[in-house]
């Protein structure tokens, strides 16, 4: 399967380089018939002599830590929301709803649980074999329980916050889990 992959990211290159020439002699000459044959010959050639390969999927640690820091601002994005709409809440009440208190314990394990969504990112900038599996285990398990505890929160505050921790943190967190997965898999 792999092998399979590999030929057809290089035919997905060879067609693409193709369409450069082109498009390349087509401006520079008018001379769309020869050019792009002769460019086409040069680039199989050179190829079959070259030992490097084509991947379909890039190693680039910066995208991936990219990918990471959206669903971090997206986790503080919907606390911060929470919290306003919590106050809101309280304010519209008139005082009269009970108010929720946090024990310093309670305030420092919030305080941990948001901040971890900045590790991903710096273990992603990493980039050894080790650190990439320890982006995947902790970003995964910051997604899961940022996503159980958006929705149940969502579902006790209101239904515009499970909407906004969907978006904000859960797609964000799956296509940053996908881009990880494939980033360690073809290693």
């Amino acid at each position: 399967m792999a092998e399979l992959k590999h030929i057809m990211a290089g035919l997905r290159n060879d067609a693409i380089l193709w369409l450069t020439y082109c498009f390349q002699a087509e401006e520079a000459r008018g001379d769309l018939d020869r050019v792009p044959l002769r460019a086409w010959q040069r680039s199989t050639a050179h190829r079959a002599h070259s030992d490097r390969s084509f991947d379909v999927i890039e190693n680039n640690p910066a995208k991936l830590a990219l990918a990471w820091l959206v669903p971090a601002v997206g986790a503080a994005i919907f606390v911060t929301i929470q919290c306003f709409s919590y106050l809101n809440g309280y304010v519209a009440s008139g005082g009269t709803m009970q108010a929720t208190t946090f024990d310093p314990a309670a305030l420092w394990g919030v305080s941990i649980f948001y901040g971890a969504w900045v590790v991903p990112p710096l273990l992603a900038l990493a980039a050894t074999r080790a650190t990439d599996w320890a982006m995947l285990v902790l970003g995964g398990l910051l997604f899961i329980m940022s996503t159980l505890a958006g929705v149940f929160d969502g579902l006790r505050d209101g239904g515009h916050l499970v909407g906004l921790e969907l978006l904000a943190v859960t797609l964000p967190g799956a296509v940053a889990l996908i881009m990880t997965w494939r980033h360690i898999r073809p290693s």
